[in-house]
């Protein structure tokens, strides 16, 4: 068992005996999420902590849209419930990646590729470059953003 998962259940456990209702909440549907991803193919397997933290990672990207949706319908207590909730799983996450370091890896992704091909890659070696840049990131930045920086460069 994964050490990350061990300590979602102890987390668990001392948010239940605080009574920590927002805690308890986001660690009981988080550690649902991975025991059914545990669960999901042919057969059971335990997962190692990169893909419980790619489950985690998932949640809070889950809970920050949710909450994008409830502010835009101006349900602004529901948003401000998925937001603490995502706060709560953003504390097993690694720091996200700053724009400075995004750019780097963007610009050492873009170099690797060219050294590869032997030309400059344009907006159609987009899919290389971000493969070499997410490899880079490791999941410590949203999609979202490396693919924003890999396009300023190409």
């Amino acid at each position: 068992m994964s050490t990350l998962k061990e300590r979602l259940r102890s987390d668990l456990t001392a948010a239940m005996k605080a009574r920590d209702e927002l805690v308890k909440a986001t660690l009981r549907l988080t550690l649902t999420a991975i025991g059914n991803a545990e669960v999901a193919g042919t057969e059971h397997r335990d997962l190692s902590d990169e893909e419980v933290l790619k489950v985690i990672a998932k949640e809070q990207k889950k809970r920050e849209e949710s909450a994008e949706a409830f502010a835009a319908a101006g349900r602004t207590e529901q948003a401000a419930q998925e937001r603490a909730e995502g706060e709560v799983l953003a504390g097993y996450l690694p720091t996200q990646l700053t724009d400075a370091e995004l750019s780097e890896i963007a610009a050492a992704a873009v170099a690797e590729v060219t050294a590869e091909t032997g030309e400059t890659p344009g907006p159609r070696q987009m899919g290389l470059v971000m493969k070499k840049a997410t490899a880079a990131a490791a999941g410590r930045a949203d999609g979202k953003r490396l693919s924003t920086a890999v396009r300023s460069l190409l």
